[in-house]
C-alpha cells in the first residue's frame, strides 16, 4: 500500500524501506530510512512517514541506540497505522507519539492516525493527541470515516448500539465497497465518541489480522 502511494505521488528521492525476508517477514531497511530521514532534516521541504506502529518502534529503538535525535523540516507529517501484530513490544499510543515527536523534531499535531483494512475500501483518521503521554478518553484520538462510511460501536452481550462513552466492537458499512460485502463485522474495540470512536484495539480473543502480515502467511 505505502508503496503504491509513493509510485504514484510521492516524489523522485523518496523512498519506500519495507522488503520482505525470505521467511516472510517484514522488515525495515534501517540504513536506508535513516539516511533519507538525515538528508530530510537538513532541507526545508516537509516530508511524509508513512508506517505501521511496530515499524515506528523498530526504527526508534533503531535511532536511539545510534543517539540520533532528528528535526525534521516544518509542516512534515508522520501517518502511523496498522497496530503491533506481535512484530514488536506494545507501546501505549501516546507513548509511541511522544517518542516519535522526540526523536523526529515533531509536534504532536503532526501525527495523523488511520484505521483501515484490506476487507474496506475506506479508511478512519484521527489526529494525535496534543497532550504528550496522557492517555484520558478526553485526549485519545477519535477516528472519522469519510461521509460514504458509517461506524457503530455495537455491544458484544446484546448485538445493538452502545451508548455515548461505552465501549464494543466496531462495526464499518462502506459504499465504497462496490463489488463486495457493504459492511464488516470486526473484532476491534472502540469506544463511541460522537458520530466517530476512539480506537482500543483487537479484543483479547481475537487473532492479529492485517495486510502487514499477509507475506508471512503466503
Amino acid at each position: 500500500m505505502f508503496e503504491t502511494v509513493r509510485r504514484e505521488v510521492g516524489e523522485p528521492d523518496s523512498i519506500f524501506a519495507g522488503h520482505v525476508t525470505r521467511a516472510g517477514e517484514w522488515m525495515l531497511d534501517f540504513a536506508a530510512a535513516e539516511t533519507f530521514l538525515d538528508q530530510a532534516s537538513k532541507t526545508t521541504q516537509p516530508v511524509c512517514i508513512l508506517g505501521t506502529a511496530f515499524s515506528f518502534v523498530h526504527l526508534l529503538d533503531y535511532l536511539q541506540h545510534r543517539l540520533e535525535q532528528l528535526k525534521l523540516p516544518a509542516g512534515s507529517v508522520v501517518m502511523e497505522t496498522g497496530g503491533y501484530k506481535g512484530k514488536s513490544r506494545v507501546i501505549p499510543r501516546s507513548e509511541l507519539h511522544h517518542w516519535i515527536c522526540d526523536r523526529l523534531g515533531i509536534s504532536s499535531q503532526q501525527i495523523v492516525c488511520e484505521y483501515g483494512m484490506s476487507e474496506l475500501s475506506s479508511q478512519a483518521y484521527a489526529r494525535a493527541s496534543a497532550q504528550g503521554r496522557q492517555t484520558t478518553d478526553q485526549t485519545a484520538p477519535v477516528f472519522h470515516f469519510p461521509a460514504w462510511a458509517r461506524c457503530q460501536v455495537i455491544s458484544v452481550e446484546t448485538g445493538r448500539e452502545v451508548k455515548e462513552g461505552e465501549a464494543g466492537l466496531l462495526r464499518v458499512f462502506d459504499l465504497a465497497n462496490v463489488y463486495s460485502v457493504m459492511a464488516i463485522q470486526t473484532e476491534d474495540l472502540g469506544v463511541r465518541r460522537g458520530d466517530g470512536f476512539e480506537l482500543l484495539g483487537r479484543s483479547t480473543p481475537a487473532e492479529p489480522r492485517g495486510c502487514s502480515l499477509m507475506s508471512a502467511s503466503r
